[in-house]
């Protein structure tokens, strides 16, 4: 059975109604959200409705701040690690000092009053907006964006979290109708509206084009596109502390796909995502639809900042022999890309 349809969850299976000015889920048959793979600590069927209410707020929040996805995940993640998503605020909840709500926010460091730090909205709003102000928040490692919003004596904890807020994120957003993540699992590899695509899938200046090319600014995070496990994240070229070389008439002379990831998914499909400037994943590591794996760069084989896109079927293996194209995937995955 799918984790998010199983009896214990109350998130992902009900829509939200306000009686009397609360928020109040109401049952319904599951629907499929793009979920945290199996063993990475995702599955949400262990949620209490407070805690699931909880993170629909925060979720609403950030989409009525125009928060990207990314700051949503974040934000969840910060209140599993503080408040275990409750709202803490009575005498006998475990609160440090005077630290109340959500996020654990202390009227005593400005962050407002008891009041308003124990009303989920306002604590969202405040934490969103300390969020924005952190220089190139989006493109930073999950912990160290919270770490820089929260000041937390525990500086990585944050991190072990990302899997379960990013499948809470997409099964909030899923019942709130917000776009993002299709019912497949799968979403787009940059964020939608920063790129243009400049290179499709096929014969191109007499060779062949194995993967799809994603023109973006450099620095633009790189999605997962979908759940699974990193295979390979590492510098497959003479070096990638640098863009690739090009000669004088702009021909890339640098081999290789410079920082490159290739990502397994279910069901015999990997992904690979190459010329990166940086990388914020492993080997072996296991990442949810969406999380950020590095940043667009044009190290390698590259004549310019853009992410080289590849699908494969029938992974392992994952090379050129396996790919398909990367759009008319993504669009049959219910995607515009």
């Amino acid at each position: 059975m799918n984790t998010l349809a199983k009896a214990g969850l109350v998130l992902a299976a009900a829509p939200l109604l306000c009686v009397g000015g609360a928020l109040v889920l109401v049952a319904l048959p599951a629907t499929t959200g793009c979920v945290a793979p199996a063993g990475s600590g995702g599955t949400v069927d262990s949620w209490h409705a407070d805690q699931s209410a909880n993170a629909v707020t925060i979720v609403r929040v950030g989409a009525q701040l125009q928060v990207p996805r990314r700051g949503w995940v974040i934000a969840v993640a910060t209140a599993i690690q503080e408040s275990g998503l409750h709202n803490l605020g009575n005498l006998g909840d475990r609160n440090d000092h005077d630290s109340l709500g959500l996020f654990q926010q202390r009227p005593s460091q400005g962050w407002g009053t008891p009041a308003q730090l124990t009303d989920p909205v306002y604590a969202a709003t405040a934490f969103y907006r300390a969020l924005l102000r952190v220089p190139a928040w989006s493109t930073l490692p999950l912990t160290v964006a919270a770490q820089a919003v929260q000041r937390s004596a525990y500086p990585d904890a944050y991190a072990k979290h990302e899997p379960a807020a990013t499948a809470l994120v997409d099964a909030a957003a899923d019942r709130l109708g917000l776009p993002g993540c299709t019912s497949s699992g799968w979403v787009l590899p940059l964020p939608a509206g920063s790129y243009r695509i400049s290179s499709g899938y096929g014969p191109r200046g007499g060779s062949f084009h194995y993967g799809t090319d994603f023109a973006a600014p450099a620095g633009t995070p790189i999605y997962a596109a979908a759940a699974g496990t990193v295979v390979l994240a590492a510098c497959t070229s003479p070096f990638c502390d640098r863009p690739g070389q090009v000669d004088a008439g702009g021909t890339p002379l640098t081999p290789g796909c410079g920082l490159e990831v290739q990502i397994q998914h279910a069901d015999g499909i990997a992904t690979t995502y190459c010329h990166a400037q940086t990388l914020t994943v492993h080997t072996g590591q296991t990442v949810a639809a969406g999380q950020v794996i590095g940043t667009v760069g044009s190290t390698g084989n590259s004549t310019g900042a853009h992410l080289h896109f590849q699908v494969h079927r029938g992974a392992p293996p994952i090379s050129n022999a396996t790919t398909v194209d990367a759009l008319a995937f993504l669009r049959a995955a219910g995607l515009n890309p």
